[in-house]
This record gives C-alpha cells, structure tokens and sequence, in this order.
C-alpha cells in the first residue's frame, strides 16, 4: 500500500514537472522576439509610414528597453533605402529631440558600439556583391540581372551603398537589419515582392517563422491589419478579417446655435484630426454641414469596435470637445447604421489617396 502511494506520487511530480517543462518551451516559442528586437521592428514601422507622434514613443520605449544610441542611428539610416530620405531624416531629428528630452530629464542613454566603416575598400560593388550572396546564400551575378542589366547605376548604388557603406557597420547584426528591412517592408503597400524577398533572407539570418508572425502583430498594432497581413500571406499564416463583426458605424446629426457655429466648427475639426491620427480604432471621423443650412451638422463615424469606441469616449481631445461644444449644440441625434457591404468596407476612402 504504502509503495503503491510512493509510485503514485513520483508519477504525478514527473507529470507535473513535464506540464512545465512543456509549458516552458511554449511559451518561449511563443514570445522570441526580445523587448529589443520588438522595439525594433516598432520603430522601423513608424519610420517607413510616417508616424512621427508613435516613433517618438516607439524611441523612448526602445531606449528603456536597452537599444542602444548607436543601434537606433543605425536602424534609422538604413531606413533610407527602403522608405526614402525624407522619412529617415523625419526620423533622425524625431531621435535627436527624444535624446535632448531625456537628457534634460537627467536620463543617460546607451551611446552603444562606435560605428565604423571602411573606406579602404578596393572594390566595393565586389563587397557589396558578397554580402548579399551571404545574406540571400545565392550566387550574385554582375550586374544583377533584369534591373541591373536595365539601370546598372541602381544596382551599383545597391551593391557599392546599401550592401557595403551600410552594411559593413557591425553595430547592428545582419538578423537585426533584416528585422528593420521587414518590419519597414511590411508597413508599406505595393511592396510585396521586395517583402517576400526580404523574409527569405531575414530566415537565412535565423529569423524564424514564429519571429515573423509575432512581428505580423507588431504590425497590426503599429501600423493596420491589412498590412500585417501581408506578412501573414507570405509565411503561410491564417489572415486577420479587416473588418470585425463589432465594427461601429454612426450618423451624428446636431444642430448648432448659429452664433457659436464657427467655434464649434473649429473645435470639432481639431477633434476629428486628431481622433483619426492618435486612434488606431478610429476609421473615420467625417464632419459636414448642409450647404443651405450650415448650423445642421453631420458627422459620419467609423469605429474599429466597440471597444474602440469606448477608448475614443475617454480620451482628452474628446473630452475637451465634449466638454467645450456643450453650450453650443442645441440638439444631438445619433443614428446607429449598419453597412449592406461589409466585403468593400476597406476600400472606404481608398480613392482620396
């Protein structure tokens, strides 16, 4: 009896240590991308798009996170290859300013390893060349064919620039810079075939297929669920539906006192700008007034979600026009709709671009 108990127990602490164990490795799996790595590819998205008032957060969190001074300098310069100078300047002086915030905040950042590039170089198309066989693990012609063969100066400025002048700095690894190259990638449209090559080289690095799915849903939450989808196609992931069962689509009808009309309008312009930039929930904001009658008001609202909504109802530039608008309205109306086309939702507004 008493050794049918004693088995008892050692086979229940073996099971139990094993649930761990497992539990473990999944839940490593699951979460590979380090907080540096994340904040890494954060910022890279809001480079490529644009997204000044995120990458000002992106670059704080990076910085809290351990990303070194010299590791976002590099991250950011090589951004110019794939989303342009303008973003990557925007970009760079958004980080100077991060920096001189901190500093007079007392915070002492990182500088990190000293960036250096060899300008002894003999032939750096030649160094260039061999470092994207070594990043794609093919044989690179000379010139590259079809682009190169057609504008041989891009691909010298490929090979001689990008592949060499910026690659040659060891501050960033080469899996590091493929993580900036995708996530950048990945938060523009039109540049699947540029994305699908990239996340080839990037698991040549050692970039795996569960790095690439969690970065799919950095992307989501930095930048849009259609681009993030983008990736998911290419890894052969299940695709995230654009458009939720919960989505919210409203009518505001108000009317305004017509002595107040130009301050309200001015108000509630400011709101609706700034709700559809800082809100990723927000869809649309749309205010209008009716040509013959300007006091009557229409707004047509868009919500993500319910959830995104309630978010929207607590923020402070709601608030405010909640709060500065309330003498002004001398009748509010909200007409829930419902859309007939739920297939077409997202191509709302494609158009204006």
């Amino acid at each position: 009896m008493i050794k049918s108990k004693i088995l008892h127990w050692i086979i229940l602490v073996s099971l139990t240590l094993s649930f761990i164990k497992m539990n473990a490795q999944t839940t490593k799996k699951i979460q590979n991308l380090n907080p540096k790595e994340q904040s890494l590819v954060k910022i890279s998205a809001s480079t490529a798009t644009g997204n000044l008032i995120h990458l000002k957060l992106d670059l704080n969190k990076g910085l809290d996170e351990g990303l070194s001074i010299n590791e976002i300098k590099e991250a950011l310069t090589q951004l110019y290859a794939y989303c342009g100078f303008p973003r990557s300047l925007n970009a760079i002086n958004t980080f100077k300013t991060v920096l001189d915030e901190r500093k007079s905040k007392g915070i002492k950042d990182n500088e990190g390893k000293k960036i250096v590039v060899e300008n002894n170089v003999a032939d750096k198309y030649e160094q260039g060349r061999k470092t994207l066989e070594t990043l794609t693990k093919t044989p690179q012609s000379k010139p590259a064919p079809g682009f190169g063969e057609f504008a041989p100066r891009i691909d010298a400025f490929l090979k001689e620039h990008l592949f060499a002048d910026i690659f040659v700095s060891d501050v960033l690894t080469f899996q590091q810079r493929e993580l900036v190259t995708i996530s950048a990638l990945a938060s523009i449209s039109g540049v699947e075939s540029q994305l699908q090559s990239h996340i080839n080289i990037g698991k040549n690095t050692g970039i795996t297929e569960s790095q690439l799915e969690q970065l799919a849903n950095l992307i989501q939450e930095s930048v849009s669920k259609t681009q993030a989808n983008t990736v998911r196609k290419i890894i052969g992931k299940p695709l995230v539906p654009i458009i939720e069962n919960d989505m919210m689509v409203r009518i505001s009808e108000i009317e305004i006192i017509p002595e107040f009309l130009e301050e309200y309008k001015s108000i509630l312009k400011e709101e609706a700008a700034a709700s559809v930039k800082l809100e990723k929930g927000v869809i649309a904001i749309f205010p209008m007034y009716e040509q013959k009658n300007p006091s009557q008001v229409r707004i047509v609202e868009i919500y993500a979600d319910k959830d995104s909504y309630q978010f929207h109802l607590q923020t402070p530039h709601f608030q405010h026009y909640k709060t500065s608008t309330l003498k002004m309205v001398k009748s509010l109306n909200l007409i829930d709709m419902e859309s007939l086309d739920k297939a077409t939702m997202s191509l709302i507004f494609e158009k204006l671009k």
